[in-house]
């Protein structure tokens, strides 16, 4: 079995560090996801209620597969509130957004982090990767798909 070079163990330290920001994120994301479904209001109460439901069933699951990417290549996952808070590059919903603002809210962190996702996965494909690289660039596409989809309900 062929050892890895000290440039590429370097560059799968950088990959787990990358996957972790992102378990991080999606802790965040899973939070402020429930937030905007128990307080949500207005005339798009029933579709945008549902609607955050399956968007935090969708960041639990994503939040697992990245922390398990993290497992199989050999790291240790974000696991507590306070790394995930410290380490996430979007911030908790801050109470009293409008719908409106949920939306505009969701639509920025997608795009944050389907930018973060891209430059994880060349990274994951620079560290010879292939398989962290496909998983993240499938997440990318969901994200870009999502984000489409909350523009066209803000109109």
């Amino acid at each position: 079995m062929a050892t890895k070079s000290p440039e590429k163990k370097s560059q799968s330290a950088a990959v787990v560090e990358q996957l972790n920001k992102q378990v991080a994120n999606w802790s965040v994301m899973y939070m402020k996801l429930h937030h905007f479904h128990w307080y949500v209001k207005g005339p798009n109460f029933f579709a945008l209620h549902a609607k955050f439901e399956e968007l935090y069933n969708e960041s639990t699951l994503i939040m697992d597969e990245l922390a398990e990417r993290v497992l199989t290549i050999g790291g240790q996952p974000y696991s507590t509130l306070k790394e995930h808070l410290a380490e996430a590059s979007i911030k908790e919903a801050k109470g009293g957004e409008s719908a409106d603002a949920m939306l505009k809210s969701l639509i920025d962190d997608l795009n944050q982090l389907a930018k973060e996702t891209s430059e994880a996965a060349e990274m994951a494909e620079e560290a010879g990767d292939e398989p962290t690289a496909d998983m993240l660039i499938g997440k990318q596409e969901w994200m870009e798909k999502t984000v489409w989809m909350l523009k066209a309900c803000l109109g």
